[in-house]
């Protein structure tokens, strides 16, 4: 026998195998070149040896193909994309509203200890020097700041009260923190006075339903 008829021969007997034990409604052919892989919804009439492989492979193979799991871009845009800002100084950031016209602060004037804080968090807060004690030299003001475990956390927020604190202290009324606060307080007695003429309202309704019936 040559040998042309020979590989004739042998992907006859491969084709026959393949077709003999693969389902009509199987995906069996699995076609790979240069790692790209070609998965196709029919059976082919003439099947490549090289290319061929047998039913439970294909199986396996497929189910291998269904485990692998695309990645998920959710946490990528969820994240906070923390982008590298240039250092400023505590002064600089301070303030909470900048809309305030506070009065600067400079650190000739700051006298600045770190002390150990207290209440609940453990270990991490009672034994660690995180809580800033901020006094203002010419003033004489002190603040102490302890709302958070990070130590410059705590010196950023207490130059921001000690900042208020002084502008209130030089400017009085006309500090904007003056005004703010009366602002402040105008809007909360105006709301308990609405809520309170509510409440009039539907207790002398309920009086007049309880009259209508009798």
């Amino acid at each position: 026998m040559r040998r042309g008829d020979r590989g004739e021969a042998k992907a006859t007997r491969i084709h026959q195998s393949v077709t003999v034990n693969t389902p009509a409604n199987v995906l069996c052919t699995v076609l790979t070149e240069q790692s790209h892989i070609v998965l196709t919804g029919f059976i082919p009439e003439k099947l490549c040896p090289r290319f061929c492989m047998n039913v439970p492979s294909l199986f396996h193979f497929t189910f291998l193909l269904r485990e692998v799991r695309t990645p998920s871009w959710k946490p990528w845009i969820l994240r906070k994309q923390q982008f590298s800002l240039p250092r400023v100084p505590l002064l600089q950031a301070a303030g909470k509203k900048n809309s305030f016209n506070l009065l600067g602060l400079t650190e000739t004037e700051l006298k600045e200890q770190f002390v150990r804080g207290d209440g609940p968090g453990g270990q991490a807060t009672n034994k660690t020097n995180n809580c800033v004690v901020l006094k203002h030299i010419p003033s004489g003001i002190v603040v102490k700041c302890h709302q958070t475990r990070s130590a410059e956390q705590n010196r950023k927020l207490a130059r921001e009260i000690l900042q208020e604190k002084v502008d209130l202290f030089y400017k009085g009324e006309d500090s904007d923190v003056f005004k703010e606060k009366k602002a402040s307080e105008k809007k909360k007695q105006e709301k308990k006075r609405r809520a309170k003429e509510n409440l009039e309202r539907k207790k002398h309704f309920k009086e007049m339903q309880q009259l209508d019936k009798k």
